[in-house]
């Protein structure tokens, strides 16, 4: 199993946003390398993943720095609808939206387009647990794609991220977790 090495869609996307998310854009842009190669896998995809998937990768952690919070689910959400009215592709929308309010759920998804929302949350699982949670994929394969996508001080930037929620929202430290 070999990682795919480009999504040019994703990489489109992120350009526009490129000044919003700063410093961390290779960071975010590995991560997202890494969930739709750990995607891929998981789904027992060949070729690029399906278009929802990619654009849900490219927005579903954007309102982090959109809108500076860690309760980035409902902006990246809408930033994401507001790219598909652009792109006049509306039969996304559902999809898309499932992908991204449901990738931090703590049980398994069974809902509408359980079949690419499940993996992709296990795929970011996978990548935010830096390996530890695997999902069945070999950890030969998660050192591969971790090695050629390297973190750029991505997990770190949401430990630091995630100290401030702490701080400033002690009752509610993680509000990106969804049962």
């Amino acid at each position: 199993m070999k990682p795919l090495l480009e999504f040019p869609l994703t990489d489109k996307i992120l350009t526009t946003y490129a000044l919003a998310i700063g410093a961390d854009l290779q960071g975010y842009r590995n991560h997202i390398y890494r969930v739709l190669n750990f995607h891929g896998a998981l789904s027992g995809a060949e070729g690029l993943p399906s278009q929802a998937v990619q654009i849900a990768a490219a927005f579903h952690d954007l309102g982090i720095w959109t809108d500076d919070t860690l309760d980035y689910l409902p902006p990246s959400i809408a930033l994401a609808i507001e790219y598909l009215d652009s792109q006049q592709r509306p039969e996304l929308k559902d999809e898309v939206s499932a992908l991204i309010l449901e990738h931090h759920k703590l049980r398994r998804y069974r809902g509408a387009f359980a079949n690419s929302v499940e993996p992709f949350r296990q795929a970011d699982l996978v990548d935010v647990s830096l390996g530890l949670v695997r999902f069945g994929l070999p950890r030969s394969f998660i050192k591969t794609v971790q090695a050629t996508f390297p973190d750029h001080g991505f997990h770190s930037m949401l430990i630091k991220l995630s100290a401030r929620q702490l701080i400033r929202s002690p009752l509610r430290p993680l509000p990106m977790f969804r049962w």
